[in-house]
């Protein structure tokens, strides 16, 4: 008898906004084209509640054909005030004319490119055991100051 592994689905956790300060360009590297994205705050609400500190940031990579891969570290602290360490790794990417937009900070509508993540917490609150034992993914927002996610639970 062969075992059929359970098909995965999605469950909405929690939301999240992150602020930002104004990217800093790094020019072309050894790694190629970075950019460093500084942290300012931001909040979390859903499966866990958490205000997210100054200090983190996002290093991006723009790759060749435009895309721009998304590394992000930054922390979080529960009201409670627990620490919660939140790391994303994804891309985003589209049109070349809406990658210009976003980067100067015009309003783009979100459908017109993609932008995913995964999304990875560690936390020594025995209140998030559990989160930590989940894989999670998003979808997210850029705006000019800020991006917004939804963060969902692979079951």
């Amino acid at each position: 008898m062969t075992a059929t592994a359970p098909t995965p689905g999605l469950a909405p956790a929690f939301d999240v906004e992150v602020h930002l300060a104004p990217l800093q360009d790094h020019g072309n590297t050894r790694a190629g084209h970075r950019r460093v994205v500084p942290v300012t705050g931001g909040h979390v609400h859903g499966l866990f509640t958490a205000d997210i500190l100054p200090g983190g940031g996002d290093w991006q990579l723009v790759r060749p054909d435009g895309a721009v891969e998304i590394s992000a570290r930054y922390t979080a602290q529960t009201p409670e005030g627990e620490y919660v360490n939140i790391r994303t790794f994804g891309v985003r990417s589209g049109p070349p004319d809406v990658l210009q937009a976003l980067l100067e900070g015009a309003p783009v509508d979100a459908s017109t490119y993609y932008f995913r993540m995964s999304v990875h917490l560690e936390s020594a609150a025995p209140s998030l055991d559990t989160l930590q034992q989940s894989i999670f993914i998003a979808s997210a927002i850029r705006d000019a100051d800020r991006v917004h996610y939804r963060a969902y639970r692979v079951t």
